[in-house]
């Protein structure tokens, strides 16, 4: 038996645990020490590591990753926190140009084990500088490994094994959700690094998403469940490297899949998807695999807009049923 907690609780527990059981381990970020957190995450991890372990940052995304990935070069394991991967577009530098090439640099001399995780996506009204999606950015990059989850466990085995990763590790979570509750085990457990998961299981259609998509691909299967059509509904849970063996075997069972994913639609990770789907098991599709992405433009502010921009059970019912060639 497990105990229910929220998603901030088990990303809280996680790097905890792992700060207990190695001291290379240190959390620096944005509000992480005194306030707690921007998002309350690494609540009472000050009083616990003391502030040469949990460390307030200027307001300077690309120093403090920097920072970061200097010493994880140097043999320490930093997590670094960004308040919304929004901010973090200077720190790309550091990322991508240094973190992710430091081991292909260094001829295989030298590992770049940092975690940087924080928000990512839309939450509301945030309008169009706070509500990117960056799976896709992140994705594209050779040496980074990317996360993005919302159930609380998974959420807690992941990072966990970020950090214990020897390679970079970006983990995307969602602004809206950290207050999802959810089952998570009481002993100490890893979740896999490039596994997906199977959240409901299903014959007739394959709805692939992640993060707090899966949600709505969830609601959108219990609709679909009424008018006699069982989807089963895959969580990625990590983008890179992406799991396309379970993918695919889910399409040998029900011949046909749609794919939702809360970025714009041009090159991402439904695109993907969608093309590595196709490649491995083009003779079992009935259908072409269909996507439901947000709209092709920056996220308005107004709620009415908002509602239109983002991928919904509805849009995605619609979608199936032009797989299913069923009548909307």
């Amino acid at each position: 038996m497990g105990r229910i907690i929220t998603l901030r609780e088990a990303l809280g527990e996680a790097m905890s645990e792992e700060m207990r059981r190695d001291e290379s381990v240190f959390l620096m970020g944005e509000e992480v020490a005194e306030y707690n957190g921007a998002y309350k995450v690494s609540k009472g991890m000050l009083d616990e590591f003391g502030p040469k372990r949990v460390i307030d940052t200027p307001i300077t995304e690309l120093g403090f990753a920097g920072i970061g990935v200097g010493a994880a070069m140097n043999g320490l394991r930093p997590i670094v926190e960004f308040m919304t991967w929004n901010f973090a577009i200077l720190a790309f530098d550091q990322i991508v140009n240094n973190a992710a090439k430091t081991l292909s640099q260094s001829a295989g001399q030298f590992n770049c084990p940092v975690v940087f995780r924080g928000p990512s996506g839309a939450a509301g009204q945030l309008a169009q500088q706070h509500s990117q999606t960056f799976e896709s950015w992140m994705g594209n990059v050779p040496g980074l490994k990317v996360i993005s989850c919302i159930d609380p466990a998974d959420a807690k085995g992941l990072l966990k094994s970020a950090i214990r990763d020897n390679d970079p590790v970006c983990i995307m979570e969602s602004e809206i959700m950290y207050g999802l509750k959810g089952e998570v085990p009481e002993d100490e457990y890893l979740v896999p690094i490039g596994q997906a998961r199977v959240r409901r299981s299903g014959t007739d259609i394959t709805l692939v998403s992640f993060n707090k998509m899966v949600l709505v691909c969830l609601d959108a299967a219990e609709e679909l469940a009424k008018e006699g059509i069982s989807a089963e509904v895959i969580d990625l849970r990590t983008i890179r490297p992406l799991d396309i063996a379970t993918l695919v075997e889910s399409v040998k069972k029900t011949n046909r899949m749609v794919v939702v994913d809360e970025s714009w639609p041009m090159f991402g990770v439904s695109s993907e998807v969608a093309y590595q789907v196709q490649k491995d098991a083009f003779d079992y599709l009935d259908a072409p695999v269909r996507r439901v992405n947000a709209a092709d433009t920056s996220l308005p502010y107004a709620s009415t807009l908002v509602d239109e921009y983002l991928p919904n059970p509805e849009k995605v019912i619609r979608a199936v049923k032009e797989v299913m060639y069923v009548q909307a």
